[in-house]
């Protein structure tokens, strides 16, 4: 699945695909092309293409008693003006995908992480025993705009009202005469919204968010979102990894009667054990996942995800250790060099310290 914005996005563009959609990595072939898209999203407004990320509306009587079922998160009071964050499991409590489910008067809206949907889509007809309707909503796309100061591209674009809306806020609203559903989220611990448009007018909001903010690439993006640990499901969910173990369990609610994998879950939190994932930076090189990792010479755990942080000036990655060692200041080996675990977030963002005015 190619991008709706694919034709306004620069020549040299840099695509990867991402599960199941080609996504733009960079939005130029340049060396320093990260690093740039980095500085923008960090210390300005970045505009991002999220398009990758597929809309299904879960619509019918029992739309909100199916979403709280397949949801790991409580959601029978979401409102048309929330949203929330929450992780879709299987019956073995493996992670399906983690969605931003947006409260509709008629139902339920999810938004799946990149390249996910298919996936997604199939679980959730799957478990479809309440006999709900369940749709793509591939006339709609959605654009992202996160930055100390994105606030002030939302005041520019749209209305400056809607910049301070409180964080998993959702407001229906027109932009050149199209409905668009306007969300205060967030990835990157930046402030961040999202917009979800109608197809024909992605391009033209694209077009005119460039004006006031820079593009952002899916690298970026996940950079920054590992420096605050926003889990980042295609790089951290592995096989037979539990939710504790991954470190998702902030978004699952287990004082719920029942969801889908559920008795998982709690067997999971029972247990105890196991192996935890934890934030290192140093060692030499980006190692790749699946590199021992070693304390004291001997092996304690396995990387899962590292890449270069911008940020940092250094490696940052995450590693899955035994539980006792999931903490931060310990010296551990990684392809044979030192690294240092660390508590998150790995890096403060600019938005903490600035207001919106």
């Amino acid at each position: 699945m190619a991008s709706v914005l694919a034709t306004l996005h620069p020549e040299d563009t840099v695509y990867g695909d991402v599960g199941d959609a080609s996504v733009p990595r960079r939005f130029s072939a340049a060396p320093d092309a990260l690093s740039a898209e980095y500085k923008v999203l960090r210390e300005r407004a970045a505009v991002l293409d999220l398009s990758a990320h597929l809309l299904i509306e879960v619509s019918g009587a029992a739309a909100v008693d199916f979403a709280q079922r397949v949801l790991a998160r409580d959601v029978e009071y979401l409102t048309s003006e929330r949203c929330m964050m929450s992780l879709v499991l299987d019956e073995s409590g493996q992670v399906v995908d983690q969605v931003l489910a947006f409260g509709r008067e008629d139902g339920i809206l999810l938004e799946s992480s990149a390249g996910a949907g298919t996936r997604l889509l199939e679980h959730l007809r799957a478990c479809n025993d309440e006999g709900v309707e369940i749709t793509e909503r591939d006339d709609l796309t959605v654009l992202g705009l996160e930055g100390p100061y994105a606030w002030g591209v939302v005041g520019r674009l749209i209305d400056g009202e809607l910049a301070s809306l409180p964080f998993e806020s959702v407001v229906d609203t027109t932009w050149n005469d199209a409905d668009i559903v306007f969300a205060r989220t967030g990835f990157t611990g930046e402030y961040g919204y999202q917009m979800l448009v109608p197809k024909e007018a992605a391009g033209e909001l694209w077009t005119q968010s460039l004006e006031h903010a820079g593009a952002a690439g899916q690298d970026a993006l996940e950079l920054a979102m590992l420096e605050v640990r926003q889990p980042i499901p295609r790089c951290e969910v592995t096989e037979g990894a539990t939710v504790l173990e991954i470190g998702a369990n902030w978004l699952v609610d287990v004082t719920k009667d029942a969801f889908v994998g559920k008795d998982a879950v709690q067997a999971a939190f029972e247990a105890g054990g196991g192996r935890r994932t934890v934030g290192f930076a140093g060692g030499e090189g980006v190692p790749a996942p699946g590199t021992r990792v070693f304390a004291a010479g001997e092996d304690v755990g396995t990387v899962v995800h590292a890449v270069y942080s911008v940020g940092l000036g250094a490696t940052l990655g995450l590693a899955r250790v035994d539980a006792d060692l999931a903490a931060a200041g310990l010296e551990f080996t990684v392809g044979g060099a030192a690294v240092t675990t660390l508590t998150s977030p790995y890096i403060v963002p600019k938005s903490w310290s600035i207001p919106i005015i």
